[in-house]
């Protein structure tokens, strides 16, 4: 199914499990089931297991940044809300405010066969604002409290320039342990540039 947000310039599509995925007044809203989430774990060599969860993405061209305040009903360990970039079956990353396992955190998965997995800052409440930015083969990540000044959480890539430029973006929900959790995404701003700077907090 496609979805089309005022605030986006490209069209999205579902993937994955149903999301039960709608946009109203600015507000985007997402369900995760049961124990959907994507994750490789890195001590297996298990490669086919990610798993899936719901997923709305599209494919931006160019620099760009995504921008979204997230808000998860959080009900059990690692409930998230996503950012979400993925260049092939076996590459892509995720940008979570994620109960961690007990505490609201900003974290960050890069799946490159297998997937790591690293905690950021933590949160107050259940909300904070996410920020993925592409300019060539590389990929930042950035979060805020209020909005206005961004943490550099994460530089990366995922493929090569002509692979990343390619890649789908946009929005995730997941619950690997629960019986499932709502995400919203309000605030959602699209930008056609990179940061000026990663590390001032513009």
């Amino acid at each position: 199914m496609d979805v089309e947000l005022p605030e986006l310039s490209f069209p999205l599509r579902t993937y994955g499990p149903d999301g039960h995925w709608s946009y109203e007044d600015g507000v985007l809203t997402g369900w995760a089931g049961p124990r959907q989430d994507r994750f490789v774990p890195p001590t297996g060599e298990a490669l086919e297991s990610a798993g899936d969860a719901p997923r709305l993405l599209g494919a931006p061209e160019g620099d760009f940044q995504l921008i979204a305040r997230v808000t998860v009903g959080f009900t059990h360990a690692f409930d998230a809300g996503v950012l979400y970039a993925h260049v092939g079956e076996h590459a892509w990353a995720k940008l979570c405010l994620e109960y961690s396992p007990d505490v609201p955190t900003v974290c960050t998965v890069v799946t490159r066969g297998h997937s790591d997995d690293a905690n950021s800052l933590t949160v107050d409440g259940s909300s904070v604002w996410l920020r993925i930015s592409r300019t060539g083969r590389a990929f930042a990540f950035h979060a805020s409290r209020d909005g206005r000044r961004w943490t550099f959480v994460r530089l990366f890539t995922l493929g090569t320039e002509k692979e990343t430029g390619a890649a789908l973006v946009g929005f995730m929900a997941q619950s690997p342990m629960g019986e499932g959790c709502v995400v919203t995404y309000d605030h959602i701003e699209f930008r056609d540039t990179w940061p000026d700077d990663l590390r001032n907090g513009s």
